[in-house]
């Protein structure tokens, strides 16, 4: 039985092929993982930076937040480079952490439906040093997520059906919304509800 449901909505920028934003998500026994990460610029060498981050979080899903970004970073010396968003839910300690660096966002909306959007570290992954926090918070017995890239707007995210318990709803009010506009960036919107 999840504990976790998942629903995402993505879009590539007007006239690309390509989406440069990548993501993952896993549930196992004792813990969720939800990776976001989007390449600089768009189109393919975007991609390939985004999919370089994925691939590590997929192989490596047992490391610390920490080690995750220090391996991502490290793999993307002489690539284009990429901004990223992990959420890691640990069901035995009641806890959850993200962090995200770039302008990938997360928003925790806990049971008493006030959300809060987090900001972000600055820069992004390219193969230098770069100081980031982790912030880890207690796990509500009812909480949602939202994370994004940057093609969602702050209009978009200033709307109230984020607030929505229910995840696909969240998102296909999005799609509906999103629809009709040509979107200036690749768009990545990916709700999340935790239920203890």
């Amino acid at each position: 039985m999840n504990k976790v449901e998942t629903v995402v909505f993505q879009k590539a920028k007007k006239q690309q092929y390509y989406c440069g934003d990548s993501y993952f998500y896993t549930e196992t026994e004792n813990e969720y993982i939800c990776a976001l990460a989007d390449g600089l610029g768009s189109g393919e060498f975007a991609k390939e930076s985004s999919e370089i981050v994925i691939g590590i979080i997929k192989e490596n899903i047992h490391l610390t937040i920490e080690q995750l970004i220090k391996r991502c970073n490290e793999k993307l010396t002489g690539k284009r480079g990429a901004v990223i968003g992990i959420l890691r839910i640990d069901f035995q300690a009641k806890r959850y952490s993200f962090s995200s660096i770039g302008n990938v966002g997360v928003i925790t909306i806990p049971e008493n439906g006030k959300k809060k959007r987090n900001i972000p570290n600055s820069g992004y992954l390219a193969g230098y040093h770069r100081p980031f926090k982790v912030v880890t918070d207690k796990l509500d017995p009812l909480m949602n997520f939202i994370l994004f890239s940057d093609g969602v707007t702050d209009k978009d995210l200033s709307k109230r059906f984020l607030l929505n318990r229910d995840v696909n709803q969240v998102v296909q009010t999005y799609a509906n919304y999103a629809e009709g506009e040509e979107r200036t960036d690749d768009t990545t919107l990916i709700a999340i509800k935790y239920e203890a």
